[in-house]
């Protein structure tokens, strides 16, 4: 498969996405206008987050998809706030919509605090045990010829049957975490497995885990993807400069009352990947060519955090690394959400695809 670029919707202006949409709400405009720049910036895929107190994702996505010609949402969802016979004909309205560019990413919810906000009570082991069982379902659901039924754990209804299925049969199923729970789901479900951006060994290791969970149930290793939020400037100085300025505006928002009241929950995070970035920020700020651990420790590791420091050049080879271990999709979004995607599309995604373009040749030529 091809190397792709994922970047992630951001639902009003801001330096950092999340505490701004969290104060703003959802600007259309603005969303229009992120997305296209996305589409005629060359990226192949954006995330379209969930919490339990921004924008509606799903429609948010169909925003996306109706506002765009190319760019292919991945729409983050929660197993426990639809039923899942409503979300396999939604999401398969939603790919009929967006004429077969939709991937789903599924979010079993790291945060105990973050769930009970609505409603969900389950436990973390428990939510990954729904989450295999609600991507079965929906499978079932989107390929079946009839009625289905099923009587699972946490599952069970009689005879449904969905008019509406995805364009291409299937939709791609993405699943992320950095616990064996996560492993052990994405491995035996999942197309995509989404990482943070943690350094080479450490993700080396990750992607290790998950190829063996899928190994022992007979699939195709899923997909690597992994996320950063790169930071580029024309010179090594000026790009470290920015990035402090940066760190500056991500300290004081996050000192703030207001900032992140939606993301925050009491202490240090419940989530293993999150608990993994503070970990490894610990043993040091700068990992690998270029790899920079402060902004995790900054948000609290609230989402995904590590930034890439440096020139366009530098930030390329560093995510050429990560290509070198077997990850093939690179999500890459900054502080400064647009203007930095645009900078991505014009100094960034280049330098990659030509490497890759190279090396092509190079292996068709040997």
């Amino acid at each position: 498969m091809p190397v792709e670029f994922i970047s992630a919707v951001h639902t009003a202006p801001g330096v950092n996405g999340p505490a701004a949409s969290a104060r703003t709400g959802f600007d259309p405009d603005y969303v229009r206008e992120y997305a296209r720049a996305l589409d005629d910036g060359g990226f192949d895929h954006t995330l379209v987050a969930y919490h339990s107190a921004s924008p509606d994702a799903l429609q948010l996505a169909q925003f996306v998809a109706t506002h765009t010609e190319r760019i292919r949402p991945i729409l983050a969802h929660r197993p426990g706030v639809i039923f899942p016979t409503h979300a396999a004909r939604a999401l398969a309205t939603l790919d009929q919509i967006s004429d077969g560019r939709l991937s789903l990413h599924i979010i079993s919810g790291g945060s105990d605090e973050e769930q009970r906000r609505e409603g969900d009570y389950l436990d973390k082991a428990e939510r990954y045990e729904r989450s295999d069982e609600y991507i079965q379902i929906l499978r079932k659901v989107w390929t079946a010829d009839g009625p289905v039924s099923h009587e699972g754990e946490y599952f069970r209804f009689e005879g449904y049957h969905s008019d509406v299925k995805p364009v291409n049969g299937l939709i791609p199923v993405s699943v992320g975490g950095s616990s064996q729970d996560a492993y052990r789901v994405g491995g035996q479900q999942g197309d995509i497995f989404g990482l943070w951006g943690e350094p080479l060994k450490e993700t080396a290791e990750q992607i290790a885990a998950v190829n063996a969970v899928a190994d022992a149930a007979g699939r195709p290793h899923p997909r690597i993807w992994v996320s950063f939020r790169p930071i580029i400037a024309p010179t090594e100085e000026l790009a470290w400069e920015k990035a402090h300025r940066t760190l500056g505006v991500l300290k004081a928002e996050s000192a703030s009352s207001d900032a992140f009241r939606h993301y925050r929950t009491s202490g240090r995070p419940a989530n293993v990947g999150s608990q993994r970035l503070l970990d490894i920020a610990e043993r040091g700020e700068v990992h690998d060519r270029c790899l920079w651990t402060a902004p995790a420790v900054a948000t609290n590791a609230a989402g995904a955090s590590t930034a890439l420091v440096g020139t366009p050049e530098t930030v390329a080879k560093a995510l050429l690394d990560y290509v070198d271990i077997g990850c093939d999709l690179l999500s890459i979004r900054g502080y400064d959400p647009l203007n930095d995607a645009i900078d991505y599309a014009r100094h960034v995604l280049p330098l990659v695809r030509q490497e890759l373009a190279h090396r092509a040749v190079g292996a068709q030529a040997a």
